[in-house]
């Protein structure tokens, strides 16, 4: 089985925050949609590793900011590659406003945001799928949205070439270096399997 055929599904990047007892978090997430009407409904799948996950199954309010073609690596390596366990992710970082629900959404780099409360969760066993009724929401600009596609060819760092065997995370660039990767090696970034590894010079 060819688990590339995966990166052909069309994704959307946006930036999940939550806030928990005067604690906000946030984290870059690949899965959102709506699923119903009347009223709106969404679905949205957190990787179960995220503290995000953890706060939004506590308090079920949530924001999504939908990410645009103008989002910088740096904005992904905040967000998507560290963890709110060892870092404030909103530490410096002045892009954002609150909104009526008392969450944080981007200022920058984004073309709308939705509000949810979360009014079911299904265990998926990495992720939790969570399905939220939508209490608000705002159209911000007209810039297109970044795909995950757009960020794996224009955003994304590409590797440096090297002459020793390596290999690269398809996800944040991340390169490993050695003959194989080990059995249940995770990214030491954005803490993908090594299902999403390919090595360095390969198409």
């Amino acid at each position: 089985m060819d688990t590339k055929a995966l990166f052909q599904i069309t994704y959307g990047l946006y930036l999940l925050t939550t806030h928990q007892q005067g604690v906000d978090n946030g984290c870059i997430i690949n899965t959102v949609m709506q699923i119903a009407e009347e009223p709106d409904r969404l679905a949205i799948s957190v990787s179960k590793r995220n503290l995000t996950c953890a706060m939004l199954r506590q308090t079920r309010e949530f924001n999504v900011s939908t990410l645009t073609t103008d989002a910088d690596f740096a904005l992904f390596k905040r967000f998507g590659m560290q963890s709110g366990r060892d870092a404030d992710k909103f530490e410096g970082f002045d892009g954002v406003v609150r909104t009526e629900n008392g969450l944080y959404r981007l200022t920058e780099s984004t073309n709308a945001y939705l509000s949810g409360v979360v009014v079911q969760e299904v265990d998926l066993g990495t992720h939790m799928l969570f399905i939220a009724e939508m209490t608000d929401g705002q159209v911000l600009s007209g810039d297109p949205p970044c795909t995950y596609t757009y960020y794996q060819n224009h955003i994304k760092p590409k590797p440096v070439q090297r002459e020793k065997k390596s290999w690269v995370c398809e996800v944040c660039g991340y390169v490993h270096e050695g003959e194989i990767l080990p059995e249940g090696f995770v990214c030491p970034l954005c803490k993908h399997g090594r299902e999403v590894f390919r090595p360095v010079g390969d198409a």
